[in-house]
């Protein structure tokens, strides 16, 4: 059985105001701007692993939630996957279609801190967003898609952000 857990994020073309180095006696110069043009990230982690599995779509609803369970059993063909999520409308949704080796499990309420899928959206809004200006959608696009596909590349970076103490014992139990 694999362990995993979901979340959204919007991410567009507001730019992300962030603390950055500048040499002494210097004032750094960032651009802002207020777009708002947005795009979804829709992903879910393995923390034990290190792996993270994304799609990149115009809008979240129970539609688009059931393409993605769709893409998280497609991926994970050979496993039975518990998913861990909140309790956002598109995930309660009647007409939600559920893969027979995908089973949802709901975080607590207003429990954020709780999902490690948190951690990934701070670490791409810190490394790919932070003081940068998107001149389209299409840029936002690449940017998400190339911090995604570094992190990818990277299990131990993804395991080391989401692999929380409390995670852990129930990696044991699953195997």
């Amino acid at each position: 059985m694999r362990i995993l857990f979901e979340d959204e994020a919007r991410f567009g073309r507001i730019s992300d105001r962030r603390r950055c180095w500048a040499p002494m006696g210097e004032r750094p110069v960032v651009a802002h701007q207020v777009v708002r043009e947005f795009v979804y990230v829709v992903g879910a982690v393995e923390p034990v692993h290190g792996r993270i599995t994304s799609v990149i779509m115009p809008w979240v609803d129970a539609e688009i939630m059931s393409m993605f369970l769709a893409h998280v059993a497609a991926e994970y063909p050979h496993d039975h996957c518990l998913v861990l999520l909140d309790a956002a409308g598109w995930h309660i949704a009647g007409h939600l279609r559920i893969p027979p080796t995908v089973s949802l499990e709901f975080l607590p309420p207003y429990s954020p801190e709780l999902n490690p899928m948190e951690h990934v959206w701070d670490h791409l809004r810190e490394d790919e967003f932070g003081n940068r200006c998107f001149l389209s959608l299409d840029a936002v696009e690449q940017a998400l898609c190339s911090g995604l596909r570094k992190l990818d590349n990277d299990p131990a970076t993804v395991s080391s952000m989401t692999l929380f103490d409390w995670i852990k014992p129930l990696a044991m139990m699953s195997n």
